[in-house]
C-alpha cells in the first residue's frame, strides 16, 4: 500500500466548451466565406483565434498537472487510449472524403457518361449532352458558374517535393524519439527542430501550390467536383499539418525545459503518433489525388 497512488481526477474543465465554440465559429466563418459574405473572413478569424487560445490553455493545463506529479500509470494508459481513439476518428474523417472522391470518380462520372442505369434512361443526354466521362473532370456544363481548369494539378514538382519533406520529417521525429529514450538531449532538440522546419516548409510550398492553382491553372474550389475534392482533401490535410506543427513546437519547448525523461514522455510520443498519421494521409493523397489522375 505504500506504493499506491490515487487516480487523479482533474477539476471540471472549460476547454472542451471553448474548443466547441472555436470549431463551430470557424466552420460558420468558412461557410460564409465560400458563399461570398463580406463578414465571413472576420468570423473565420475569430474562430481561429479561439482555437489557438484553447490549444494554448489546454496544453498548459495538462503540462502543469504533469509537472506537478499528478499523473499515474493508470492515467498514462487513459491518455494512450484517448490518443488512439482520437487518431482513429481522424482516420474516419479522411476516409469520408476519400470515399466521396472514390464514388465521384468511379461511379458518378461513368454513370453520367452513359454507363450503367443512365444508359437506359438517357439521363446524361438531357443533363449534359457534351459530357465526356474522364477523370479529372475539367470540362464543366456552365463555365460561368464553374470555372474550367486549364489542366489537372501536375505531379511534378511541388507534390514530389512535399512528399520528400514529409517523409524526411518522419525520419527526423523518429530520430528525436530514439534520442529521447537514449537521453541524448542535444540530438533530441536538433532532430525535433528539423522536423518543425520541414513541416513549415511543407506548408509554405503548399501555399505556393494553391496560388499557382488559382492564378495559373484556374483550378479553384468552385471548379466542379475535381477542384472541390482536390482542395478539400489537401486543405484539411494542410490544417492537420498546421496543428501537428504547433504540437511539435510545444514539444520542443518542453524538451528544452527538460520536462521529458526516457521513462516518462507520452506527450512527445503522442505528438509523434499524430505526425506519422499525417504523413501516411499525405502518401494516400499523393497517390490518389496527384498520381492516379494522370492520363
Amino acid at each position: 500500500m505504500d506504493n499506491f497512488k490515487p487516480y487523479y481526477i482533474p477539476e471540471p474543465s472549460k476547454w472542451p466548451l471553448i474548443a466547441a465554440v472555436g470549431l463551430g465559429t470557424s466552420a460558420i466563418g468558412a461557410a460564409t466565406c465560400f458563399h461570398g459574405a463580406a463578414y465571413g473572413p472576420y468570423i473565420l478569424t475569430i474562430g481561429i483565434f479561439v482555437i489557438i487560445y484553447m490549444m494554448a490553455g489546454w496544453f498548459g493545463a495538462v503540462i502543469r498537472e504533469d509537472q506537478a506529479g499528478e499523473y499515474s500509470a493508470q492515467i498514462d494508459r487513459s491518455f494512450r487510449w484517448g490518443m488512439f481513439w482520437f487518431i482513429f476518428s481522424e482516420i474516419m474523417f479522411f476516409a469520408g472524403f476519400f470515399g466521396a472522391l472514390f464514388y465521384a470518380r468511379n461511379y458518378s462520372v461513368p454513370w453520367l457518361g452513359g454507363d450503367g442505369a443512365f444508359t437506359k434512361l438517357g439521363t446524361h443526354q438531357f443533363l449534359w449532352p457534351n459530357f465526356v466521362a474522364e477523370w479529372p473532370l475539367l470540362i464543366n456544363p456552365d463555365p460561368n458558374k464553374f470555372p474550367e481548369p486549364n489542366s489537372a494539378m501536375p505531379v511534378l514538382w511541388i507534390p514530389v517535393i512535399n512528399t520528400f519533406l514529409l517523409l524526411s520529417s518522419s525520419v527526423t521525429i523518429t530520430v528525436a524519439h530514439h534520442a529521447l529514450i537514449a537521453n541524448k538531449r542535444r540530438l533530441l532538440n536538433i532532430s525535433l527542430a528539423a522536423t518543425i522546419i520541414l513541416g513549415v516548409m511543407f506548408l509554405a510550398i503548399q501555399a505556393y501550390e494553391y496560388h499557382h492553382a488559382y492564378t495559373d491553372l484556374n483550378l479553384k474550389l468552385t471548379s466542379g467536383i475535381y477542384g472541390t475534392t482536390f482542395f478539400v482533401l489537401t486543405g484539411f490535410h494542410g490544417a492537420h499539418v498546421t496543428i501537428g506543427t504547433i504540437m511539435l513546437i510545444t514539444m520542443l519547448a518542453r524538451c528544452v525545459c527538460g520536462h521529458f525523461t526516457p521513462q516518462n514522455h507520452f506527450g512527445f510520443q503522442a505528438t509523434a503518433w499524430y505526425w506519422h498519421f499525417v504523413d501516411v494521409v499525405w502518401l494516400c493523397l499523393f497517390i490518389y489525388v496527384y498520381i492516379l489522375p494522370i492520363k
